[in-house]
């Protein structure tokens, strides 16, 4: 099983563009047949060495995780990203 971890900083910072993105990746649930989980949510500290939003997902493995990388769902969500973010990080572990 293998944890995907990102952090996103949005360009805006504000409320309502931070749930829009944190909806928009909410919303792959149920379409990616990779995901075996998935979570998101919005930073409830807000300090500056906060990030915004943290996307948690598990796949079963390093072959799903690629085909979730590609998935079309996904590549939407990432053109939503790209728009958004000022900076993104990410940490894959097996677990």
């Amino acid at each position: 099983m293998i944890k995907h971890i990102v952090f996103f900083k949005l360009k805006d910072r504000t409320p309502e563009k931070i749930q829009e993105t944190v909806a928009v990746l909410r919303n792959m649930e149920g379409k990616i047949p990779q995901l075996l989980s998935i979570e998101a949510g919005a930073d409830i500290i807000r300090s500056e060495r906060s990030f915004d939003i943290a996307l948690v997902t598990v796949v079963a493995s390093l072959d799903d995780l690629q085909a979730y990388q590609v998935h079309p769902e996904h590549k939407k969500v990432i053109a939503h990203i790209n728009e958004v973010k000022e900076v993104s990080f990410a940490v894959d572990y097996e677990i």
